[in-house]
């Protein structure tokens, strides 16, 4: 069954095609209150000292107080706004004056903007013909971090997060090991040894295991006592590696440990990984 509806959506056995699927006033209305809301109770008390980081209450608790239970049917917009309300209320507070966290440096009124147009945008960066700004900007971004590290030409990709960072980092050196991986998979390889600080990225365990290397072949290189890599350990190591009959293809140095903020000698590390052929990824925070 066909029946026109206003700027020509018509509705297909009860689904709206090439209009709207809801009404865009209400959701308008919506919009514009619930950033009233942001503005007054994020933004605006983002640099209240007197303000609590968070207002903690047990997980019990607080599932009572959200309401998380997926129901069939929608809210109302005076129940969402609720909703965002206490989402607000009940969160870590990360742009607070007395919240310190390694991972958070406060708010920024600029790139917070920035945030709320690709949200509302909502861009795949994967072409240009469905992003043509963003792969710019893309583009743009990686180009200046190549000019950081000092290289005049390369490439790169954005990461959600060091985890999958060092895992593709792990991939790609084992590619360039042994190309016919990607056609043969692990089968016909020989035992992969990697080395890494004793201070290193939980990450490079959790990479060695997904891509089938496996843990016990990351070899754990010892530190000075400031959480440094030690290059004359890493040679005795990858020396050892090669006795053993294994085949060493990657060193992961440091620059900046988790605990200690150390950062390893790359200058040396990068000596003996030009001697031995291995690929040197260094995991930076």
């Amino acid at each position: 069954m066909l029946q026109k509806k206003k700027n020509n959506a018509v509705l297909v056995d009860g689904v709206i095609l090439n209009g709207p699927i809801m009404d865009s006033k209400a959701g308008e209305k919506f919009v514009e209150e619930a950033c009233k809301i942001i503005m007054e109770e994020v933004i605006q008390k983002a640099d209240d000292v007197t303000g609590k980081v968070c207002e903690w209450r047990a997980p019990e608790t607080l599932k009572q107080i959200l309401d998380l239970e997926m129901r069939d049917t929608g809210e109302s917009h005076q129940k969402l706004l609720q909703i965002c309300r206490d989402v607000i209320q009940y969160s870590v507070k990360t742009s607070h004056p007395r919240f310190f966290n390694q991972l958070y440096a406060g708010i920024d009124h600029y790139s917070l903007v920035a945030r709320f147009i690709t949200e509302a945008l909502n861009p795949s960066v994967y072409t240009y013909e469905v992003s043509p700004v963003f792969l710019l900007v893309e583009e743009a971004v990686i180009k200046k971090m190549i000019e950081f590290i000092g290289w005049e030409e390369g490439d790169g990709i954005f990461n959600p997060g060091g985890s999958v960072s060092n895992m593709y980092a792990m991939n790609l050196a084992r590619y360039k090991f042994c190309p016919e991986i990607k056609e043969k998979g692990l089968s016909g390889l020989p035992r992969l040894v990697l080395f890494t600080s004793e201070e290193c990225h939980y990450s490079m365990k959790k990479a060695a295991s997904f891509l089938g290397i496996g843990t016990e072949n990351v070899y754990f290189i010892k530190t000075d006592e400031r959480g440094k890599m030690i290059p004359e350990e890493l040679e005795k190591q990858v020396q050892r590696a090669r006795k053993e009959g294994s085949a060493p293809f990657l060193v992961c140095a440091t620059a900046g440990t988790t605990v200690l903020g150390a950062f390893d000698p790359l200058d040396k590390i990068a000596d003996i990984c030009e001697k031995h052929g291995l690929w040197l990824h260094v995991d930076v925070s």
